[in-house]
């Protein structure tokens, strides 16, 4: 069998050292400037090299990790940029229900909405464990809540934020009762749009979206100091 199809309790090894090294970086357990190489990661986990190629490689692509000459080591991540990134992300999504409020000839795709509004009630009976990953399935919300307003550039625009910024918005899910929290507060965005009571709306996700900020704000920042606390 390939290193590829290997599992540990069902699951890919992939996704065992994924998790594992993911958790671990958000938790503030790996330091800044230490660094990560196949051949310890191997040794330490007890397996080959191709399961924490792809592992450090996802970890590159969620912006957690960078490639260095000799290995990976962590990203530090930037407050102000992350500050900047979700003004600019406020902006695009609060937009899509601006321009309807401005323009009574816009209409919120229902169909999209109805069928979004199914999932999440199906989330709602059966809320998934916590999980930083959940974040794919947040974006997936705040993206077709933008696209039921029509405009596919404020689209474009959402889907270039979010991959800038889901490597920090990961913190958000690692607290306990948000994905809970995330799940009533998309239900009662997406009735108060169905509704077409687009003020209420408005002022929903805009909270919505800013207590985010301030959990992930939260959560960086501690382990940021946790990352750089020198070992003793």
């Amino acid at each position: 069998m390939s290193t590829r199809m290997a599992t540990t309790a069902g699951r890919p090894l992939r996704d065992v050292v994924y998790e594992t090294l993911r958790g671990e970086l958000m938790n503030g357990d790996i330091k800044f400037g230490e660094r990560l190489t196949e051949p310890k990661l191997s040794a330490r986990f007890g397996i080959s090299r191709t399961p924490i190629r792809e592992a450090l490689t996802v970890l590159c692509s969620d912006g957690l990790l960078r490639r260095e000459e000799y290995g990976f080591s962590p990203v530090r991540p930037s407050i102000p940029l992350i500050r900047d990134l979700y003004e600019l992300r406020i902006t695009l999504e609060l937009g899509g229900i601006q321009r309807a409020i401005n323009n009574p000839a816009i209409q919120h795709d229902r169909e999209l909405l109805t069928a979004e509004r199914a999932a999440w009630l199906a989330l709602r009976a059966d809320p998934p464990e916590q999980e930083p990953g959940f974040v794919v399935r947040d974006e997936e919300f705040h993206v077709t809540l933008l696209r039921s307003a029509g405009n596919a550039e404020l689209v474009r625009s959402l889907e270039s934020v979010n991959s800038r910024i889901r490597h920090v918005r990961m913190y958000d899910f690692m607290v306990n009762n948000r994905i809970e929290t995330t799940i009533t507060e998309h239900l009662a965005i997406l009735d108060a749009v169905l509704a077409q009571d687009l003020p209420l709306a408005y002022q929903l996700l805009h909270r919505h979206i800013g207590e985010s900020l301030d959990v992930v704000l939260d959560r960086v920042t501690r382990a940021m100091a946790a990352m750089s606390m020198e070992d003793k």
